[in-house]
């Protein structure tokens, strides 16, 4: 049988680990490390950088080379369930590569639970070896945003609803929702919005040193933010940012 720990990491910050975090990692034979290319090379960079920080025995790391999405397969379902089975593929040639590894820890950005694929392939891995799967939680993009502009993740007495940009640029506000929590959205959906009656918190890189942040009026800011995200995303060869909008 073998162990997977599926490890809450935050918004890429170190001190966003919990202790439970650090004992995992440290439980763990082999940590595998995804390489999204030259131009993201410094998300793994920080993965290493979080090993290195809190591993106090030595323990094998080996990056992989995570697979892109097939552009030929046009249904986006369809396109990322094959993306999915390659990415449990590549985990298991690492694993079935050292026969003697128990332990498998993977860090994933934020937590395991909100917008991430690595439960479900997770999954799939499980059909193909005897695995005990263990979920470490960890601080999300949007603990991230509510802690960086200092507000409460939902209105008094209210309700928010999380959903993605794509959603959003596709099917537009949803039904009897005040206030919305964007996340994966790298088209600046909020665009596509009547924008008067609109306040916006946006944040680029929150929880990390380089954190960006700007809110107000969507009719004041849209543009300060289309344009600081650009160029952020620019600068660095890539960018991860969240927003809450709110009506009303």
């Amino acid at each position: 049988m073998i162990t997977l720990q599926l490890i809450g990491i935050g918004t890429g910050n170190p001190d966003h680990l919990t202790l439970q975090a650090v004992k995992a990692l440290n439980a763990a034979d082999l940590i595998l490390i995804p390489h999204k290319g030259d131009e993201k090379a410094d998300l793994a960079q920080l993965r290493q950088d979080i090993c290195a920080d809190v591993l106090t025995r030595d323990v094998e790391i080996a990056e992989f080379t995570l697979p892109v999405r097939d552009p030929v397969i046009t249904d986006y379902i369809d396109r990322v369930n094959h993306w999915h089975d390659a990415i449990a593929d590549c985990w298991m040639t690492e694993i079935n590569a050292r026969p003697g590894v128990q332990n498998v820890a993977l860090l994933v950005w934020g937590d395991p639970s909100l917008y991430d694929s690595t439960l479900r392939i997770a999954e799939r891995v499980s059909k193909r070896v005897d695995l005990q799967l263990n979920v470490v939680p960890g601080i999300t993009s949007m603990q991230g945003l509510t802690a960086a502009h200092q507000i409460p993740l939902n209105a008094l007495g209210g309700a928010f609803q999380v959903t993605t940009g794509r959603q959003l640029r596709d099917h537009g506000w949803p039904a009897d929702a005040d206030r919305l929590v964007i996340m994966l959205d790298g088209h600046c959906a909020f665009q596509t919005l009547e924008p008067e009656g609109i306040h916006i918190w946006w944040g680029g890189f929150v929880g990390m040193p380089n954190e960006i942040t700007i809110s107000g009026p969507l009719t004041e800011v849209a543009q300060k933010i289309t344009e600081t995200r650009q160029r952020a995303k620019d600068d660095h060869g890539w960018i991860m940012d969240i927003y809450i909008l709110e009506r009303g």
